[in-house]
């Protein structure tokens, strides 16, 4: 156990995460789901890397692509396997824009995140 009865500390990071009117959130899970159909190129593969049954993967995909101005994932033809799955122009702007701006809030919050951090772990003043 960590915190103010075991001895290691724990590290603090941020997470961003977007509300899009009342049907969809954007925020580092669906970002890592989106990331990982990109390397994979498949939604099964994309699946099994996240820990997630294909189902889930399919419908968080499913919801994304129906509530988003385009669809960010679309099916890839062709191949010998029969093609797969791809993130479209969309889906490559906004992971590609997401993950900008998760880097740029780390680098304007990186001192307030790093006193959350000792406050947290009690090593600051003031906690």
């Amino acid at each position: 156990m960590t915190g103010a009865a075991g001895n290691g500390a724990r590290a603090v990071r941020l997470r961003l995460r977007f509300t899009v009117g009342p049907d969809l959130d954007v925020g580092p899970g669906r970002m890592d789901l989106l990331e990982a159909v990109a390397e994979t190129g498949s939604i099964s593969a994309a699946a099994r890397r996240m820990g997630m049954s294909y189902r889930r993967a399919w419908v968080l995909i499913d919801h994304m692509n129906q509530h988003a101005a385009k669809p960010l994932v679309e099916k890839a033809g062709g191949g010998r396997r029969g093609g797969g799955t791809r993130l479209t122009d969309a889906g490559r702007a906004i992971l590609d824009h997401y993950r900008a701006m998760e880097k740029r809030a780390g680098e304007l919050l990186a001192e307030e995140t790093a006193r959350l951090e000792a406050l947290l772990n009690g090593t600051g003043e003031g906690g």
